[in-house]
């Protein structure tokens, strides 16, 4: 007889963790990114956020996103702390404040998104969020 130990979630019983239930796919082409950039954007003090509404010939359900930081950012090291924190902030966020059909590129800038405190990061993101879908005139 096998155990199944008591923490574990029932996967036949739909409590499956938030995390699991919204999933971001991640941008990998650049012309998905140059789209982006084409399209709606708000910077904030620590990060830029551009979005765009997908057309009705891509997929129109989930949320794509991508992370980018320029060698202004810093070396090696300071561009993937500073992607990492994008990513968490990301999956902390978007989940629950992104919208479905939609492209989402975050910007990492110069000596600020990865010494950033972690709250004020992810208001920046929501702030963004906010203003990007702001509907307009």
């Amino acid at each position: 007889m096998e155990m199944i130990p008591p923490e574990a979630p029932d996967l036949n019983a739909g409590n499956l963790p938030p995390a699991v239930s919204v999933c971001l796919e991640t941008l990998t082409k650049r012309a998905d990114f140059v789209r982006a950039s084409k399209a709606r954007w708000k910077g904030t003090s620590s990060l830029t956020l551009q979005a765009r509404k997908r057309s009705s010939d891509e997929p129109a359900t989930g949320i794509r996103v991508g992370y980018t930081c320029s060698k202004k950012v810093g070396n090696a090291v300071a561009r993937n702390r500073a992607k990492r924190r994008l990513r968490e902030i990301a999956r902390l966020v978007l989940t629950t404040k992104g919208r479905d059909g939609w492209d989402y590129v975050l910007v990492g800038r110069k000596e600020v998104t990865a010494v950033r405190d972690f709250q004020k990061l992810q208001g920046d993101l929501i702030y963004a969020l906010r203003k990007v879908h702001e509907e307009r005139p």
